[in-house]
């Protein structure tokens, strides 16, 4: 890790540094140097000078700093002179640039500034194009202008030559005064200045950006910085909508600014090619009631501190997203915080010490608590406590009118004079950083104050502090601070350490605001008293601050990272400064106290309070917009923790169109379901919000491993049930369902999900996901679930119902396989010369296709459904064809589509057969198989959670169409103990019993049968009752209720039995309710779900809704109205374990008397409530 340096400046404009790899801060080798504000990046540290000059200091390097000049020397040919610099007066410049548009005589180029000096004198550049010349260097053509060559030919009528010098950077090391714009406008006195950008550009010659405040409130930006350039060449303003008073820039695209007004604004449209940005865009502060006091960026970073000294943190910050999504509030009162290169964060704290934010990465960039930076001063070895209390006495003066100094271009380098007395008079710091290579003398000492430096006079003859008439620090100690009178004290001598180095003060004074008509501020000599007694060791310290000023400049180009072994940021080092995070509530502390309170919190960081969570990742997103495609995109998580532990998190998809950063954000409260999906053989999975459930249009990321896709959802899951509370394995009253890819889904419902009014919408169900893989579940309010795979395999499931799971007893994760068969369709048509051939006519399907005959689908390219299934046979034909096939699997029609059947026939001209291949999948899951009967259907009795049965009642049908009643299932044995057959004269195809043992059941043919006499000491019954279909309809699905029976046919329509009674269960009569119903499930309440086989006005999207029928009551059993929720590949559900009732209101006694003289009648228990009789 490269050696990088914090600096700092303290209230006298004294320069300090404190070096990664050493333990004491600094002073600069320039003794007249005085700055009031410092910024750093990369290589080099820019600064304030007190005469309201810029200065630069560039850090040594093994490669030197050098540019060239060029300029071009022009001739033109004339038959008595031969070549000559005699031009014709329309041809360019004698002497001019590499265009000829501007005039550049060897005597026009001087040293921008005197941190320039020339290597030599000016010489011919000897080379044509890069390759060497016999010529002298000269170039000839035709013309100005044309294309130059080192050939002279006959028409060559004009020549040039390139004259080169070289000048050299000489300020490497130091600090430079950077020259005022000549002739154009220099901005006004700077008051906050603030470097960054050089992370926009990925070349090598990496270079930054300079933005500076002046003290009317004006932002300028200092255009022409190059690595060959460090100065840059002028200041260029840029419009504002308001006031400003501090800014900061980060090392990418990010640049926020605080308003005179508390608010903030941020720069949009930064960028390598536009570097000073589009267009500002207002945030708000924090608080309504608090203002911004200042703002710090880093890379993907915002911190900002308010008027009262509370640290925030701004979410969702990207350069897709600069201006952030919402503020989290960070524990401890800070005075001053500035992010460093790799978004480390350091701060200045009310008890005027110095501080660095411990745990910052990128995943938890909010980083975990405070922890002091303990450094020495100069080469003193020992850290000097802070005194217990302010021993500065004496009557503090009036605010008096300070001096401004002229602003003008002056060749002077010299700064303030010193003040006297500065070895004894604590100096308040202001501290920044820079990525740099130290000046290597961490180690050198300095040299020894003299014995009359000593302070030993009298305060009587000491003479008084002098106090820099500097606009910027002097307006952060009298802005907005109230005049009271300061009562005499009498000065007590400390003990003098034998230090060659005072020990400023730190404090983070910044330019203060100064309104258009107040230009000059006073100076408050209040400030430097206090800046005085607060003599410590370390930095210690901010002067407070009401009015909206610039920020400290703490470690803005240090490079420290969460690993980094510093000896000054030891959480267990010797402390410097006073701990506190809050104010200091008495000042009459006693020293016993403090030290205990110092020794405690240096034992371990200070406490967590809020944090910021983030994992970010490179994913593919199928975007939006039509034509969609994939689109490369970049994701973030990002989680906050509150102090009271509750958690909010943001997910963030970035990506770029038409050059222009875009993104798009979900928050994690509001997704309703994490799906995976098959997109073009990707790992992709889709995300589910209420919005886009109703706009049919789910989020959908692919990853680039199945890994990856499984840790993102896990993640996501995770942080979804956390946020609503749900932990552990589903309730026994949960929904539960299937995707068409196999995926098991529940959703926990809420007292409102059936309630009459007030129901909860379907697409606000939030829906988690199960491991497991299955066709179809069924589940009950005893906490029984049962599934059948698509190889008819039979599972129950092993969890355990609303209990959280501890380490000796956790949901038993079981190997759960599942087979299943792939179909593609071989087609031909009949033409009367070939006979049968795959020519078919151009509008026919194509001749390998799927079942619809709309996809093109191939054997070569057919693929598994997802990419964890294998397959595990080869392509065969198919025979078990519904409609039976021939002898070769061929099945005929007279045209594509209408129905085929197994024979040919005259008018059967075209033909098809199916050819399959099996696939398996291994996962892992809760669920225990019950071999060893493969089933197509399942049905559990429906009852109220507070139903007690010994045993539960469960008939399914086998894979050959045979009905059979499982015995001895019970909530303690939930995948009971055998199998009865229960005879029937035809096989069937869908069964359901409902409340009161109902059993109803449909045959293959579409017949309906309704099992009499079924009940717990005759499970299986006596014998079936034929009920009439619907009137040319062949039903092919029922569910059965408490009290309702819905049947689905063949034509996807859904029918409900009237006519339902207990003296005569079979009903009376089918109507008709609803069409578009792919299947339909009924629950112990009676209410009615159905997975739709579209939802209405999106075509595109795939089959398979999961929709509520509304207004199903006892005296509107079919309900009124469709509402439809997540949706597009969900293949079953199961209401039949939720028997949540909503609670009904409190009967309200009528007002006044009774109507009646009769005492009111005892109550009588009815199915375990009290009733009146």
């Amino acid at each position: 890790m490269p050696i990088t340096m914090l600096w700092a400046v303290d209230v006298y404009g004294r320069v300090y540094s404190l070096s990664t790899a050493g333990q004491r801060w600094e002073r600069a080798d320039d003794m007249l140097l005085e700055l009031k504000r410092v910024t750093a990046g990369k290589g080099r540290c820019w600064g304030i000078g007190c005469d309201h000059h810029v200065y630069l200091n560039m850090m040594p390097s093994e490669t030197s700093i050098r540019y060239r000049e060029e300029t071009y020397e022009n001739q033109r040919w004339n038959p008595v002179d031969n070549f000559t610099d005699t031009l014709l007066p329309t041809d360019r410049w004698p002497w001019s640039d590499v265009t000829g548009m501007n005039p550049q005589p060897l005597h026009s180029f001087q040293l921008p500034s005197r941190s320039w000096d020339w290597e030599g004198d000016w010489y011919v550049d000897q080379s044509c194009g890069g390759e060497p010349s016999q010529t002298g260097g000269w170039e000839y053509a035709v013309d100005f202008p044309a294309n130059f060559s080192p050939d002279k030919k006959w028409n060559s009528c004009v020549r040039r030559r390139r004259w080169i010098r070289y000048r050299r950077y000489t300020a490497q090391g130091s600090w430079a005064k950077i020259p005022l714009d000549n002739p154009r406008k220099p901005p006004l006195p700077l008051c906050d200045i603030s470097c960054g950008g050089w992370e926009l550009s990925d070349q090598s010659g990496r270079y930054p950006y300079l933005w500076g405040v002046s003290q009317q409130g004006e932002v300028w930006f200092r255009e022409g910085i190059h690595p060959r350039v460090p100065e840059g060449s002028s200041w260029e303003e840029i419009e504002m909508p308001k006031e400003v008073a501090q800014l900061s820039a980060g090392p990418g695209d990010l640049l926020w600014v605080v308003l005179w007004d508390g608010n903030l604004l941020v720069r949009t449209g930064l960028s390598l090619d536009c570097p000073t940005g589009t267009s500002w865009v207002e945030v708000e502060s924090p608080t309504k009631e608090m203002e911004a006091l200042l703002v710090s960026v880093g890379v993907s970073v915002v911190w900002v501190v308010t008027k009262d000294y509370k640290v925030w943190f701004r979410r969702g910050v990207n350069s897709h997203n600069p201006c952030g999504s919402g503020w989290i509030s960070i524990g401890g009162e800070m005075m001053v915080v500035d992010v460093g290169l790799n978004d480390q964060v350091w701060a200045v704290g009310e008890d005027r010490g110095l501080y660095f934010r411990m745990g910052v990465t990128l995943t938890e960039p909010s980083g975990s608590g405070w922890i002091p930076v303990s450094g020495q001063w100069g080469n003193n070895k020992e850290f000097i406590p802070p005194r217990k209390e302010c021993d500065f006495g004496g009557q503090l003066t009036d605010a008096s009118r300070a001096s401004v100094l002229s602003c003008t271009d002056s060749d002077s380098e010299l700064g303030l004079a010193e003040p006297p007395n500065s070895s004894k008079d604590a100096a308040v710091l202001e501290a920044a950083a820079s990525s740099v290579v130290p000046l290597g003398r961490a180690d050198t000492p300095t040299p020894p104050l003299k014995s009359d430096d000593t302070p030993s006079a009298s305060l009587q003859d000491a003479p008084k502090t002098f106090i820099p008439a500097s606009d910027s620090f002097i307006n952060s100690l009298v802005s907005d601070r109230d005049k009271t009178s300061t009562p005499q004290q009498s000065i007590t001598e400390a003990p003098q350490e034998e230090v060659e180095e005072p020990s400023p003060a730190l404090i983070a004074l910044t330019p203060g605001t100064v309104r258009p008509d107040v230009p000059w501020m006073n100076v408050d000599l209040e400030g430097a008293g206090a800046a005085r007694c607060a003599q410590a060791a370390g930095p210690s310290g901010l002067e407070k601050r009401t009015r909206p000023c610039g920020p400290g400049s703490l470690g803005g180009g240090c490079d420290v990272d969460a690993s980094s072994q510093i000896s000054w940021l030891s959480p267990t080092g010797p402390l410097t400064s006073s701990l506190s995070l809050t104010p200091v509530q008495s000042a009459a502390w006693s020293e016993q106290q403090q030290q205990e309170h110092r020794e405690e919190i240096s034992r371990k960081p200070l406490e967590r309070s809020h944090s910021v969570w983030v994992r970010k990742d490179a994913l593919r997103w199928m975007r939006d917009w039509k034509p969609q495609r994939w689109v490369d995109v970049s994701v973030a998580l990002e989680q906050s923790t509150k102090s009271d532990g509750r958690k909010d998190s943001i997910f963030f998809v970035y990506y770029t169109q038409y050059d222009e950063k875009k993104y798009l954000h979900v928050c994690i409260n509001e997704v309703t379901a994490l799906v995976p999906v098959l997109r073009d053989c990707h790992h992709a999975f889709a995300v589910y919000t209420t919005q886009r459930t109703k706009q049919r249009g789910p989020l959908v990321l692919a990853a680039q491993t199945e890994k990856d896709m499984n840790d993102w959802l896990s993640l996501l899951s995770d942080c979804c049930c956390e946020g609503r509370g749900i932990a552990g394995p589903p309730s026994r009253q949960a929904l539960w369902s299937t995707t068409s890819k196999g995926d098991i889904m529940v959703h926990e419902p809420s007292f409102s999900l059936e309630a009459a009014v007030h129901t909860l919408a379907c697409d606000l169900m939030f829906w988690r996901q199960v491991p497991g893989h299955l066709r179809c579940v069924e589940s009950n309010s005893l906490g029984l679930v049962w599934g059948v795979g698509w190889d008819g395999t039979a599972w129950v499931y092993s969890g355990r119902y609303g209990q959280p799971t501890s380490p000796g007893d956790e949901v038993q994760m079981l190997q759960q396989t599942d087979f299943r068969s792939v179909h593609v369709y071989e087609n031909q048509r009949w033409n009367p010369m070939t006979g049968y051939t795959d020519k078919g006519l151009p509008t026919d399907r194509a001749m390998w296709s799927d079942e619809s005959g709309l996809n093109e689908c191939t054997k070569g390219n057919t693929n598994p459904p997802t990419p964890q299934w294998s397959w595990v046979s080869e392509w065969t034909v198919d025979y078990n064809v519904p409609g039976g096939t021939d002898k070769e699997g061929w099945q005929y029609a007279a045209d594509f589509p209408v129905t085929f059947h197994g024979h040919k026939t005259m008018k059967d001209f075209v033909r098809r057969r199916r050819w399959t291949r099996k696939c398996k999948i291994t996962l892992r899951g809760p669920w225990q198989q019950v071999p060893p009967i493969r089933l197509s259907d399942i049905s559990l009795m429906p009852c109220l959670a507070q139903s007690s049965m010994e045993q539960v009642p469960l008939w399914a049908l086998s894979d050959k169409g045979d009905v059979l009643c499982r015995l001895g299932v019970s909530p303690q044995n939930p995948e009971g103990s055998s199998w009865l057959h229960v005879g029937t004269d035809q096989p069937f195809k869908s069964i359901s019993i409902g409340g009161a043992n109902q059993v109803w059941a449909i045959a293959k043919d579409g017949a309906v049968f309704y099992r009499g006499s079924v009940s717990p000491q005759n499970p299986a019954g006596e014998c079936w009752y034929h009920i009439p279909s619907p009137p040319r309809q062949t039903l092919r699905q029922l569910s059965v209720g408490r009290t309702s029976v819905f049947a689905v046919d063949e034509n996807s329509n859904l029918w409900i039995r009237q006519g339902l009674t207990p003296s005569y269960p079979q009903g009376s009569a089918w109507e008709l309710i609803s069409n578009n119903v792919g299947k339909v499930t009924v629950g112990p309440l009676d209410q009615v779900w159905i997975i739709a086989d579209g939802v209405p006005g999106f075509t595109s999207e795939p089959p398979g809704a999961v929709c509520h029928r509304l207004g199903v009551g006892p005296m509107q059993p079919k309900g009124q109205a469709w509402d439809f929720g997540i949706g597009g590949g969900w293949e079953h559900i199961s209401v039949r374990g939720n028997s949540v009732e909503a609670p009904r209101a409190p009967h309200v006694p009528a007002a006044g008397p009774p109507r009646s003289p009769l005492p009111p009648l005892p109550l009588t228990q009815v199915n375990g409530s009290a009733v009146g009789v």
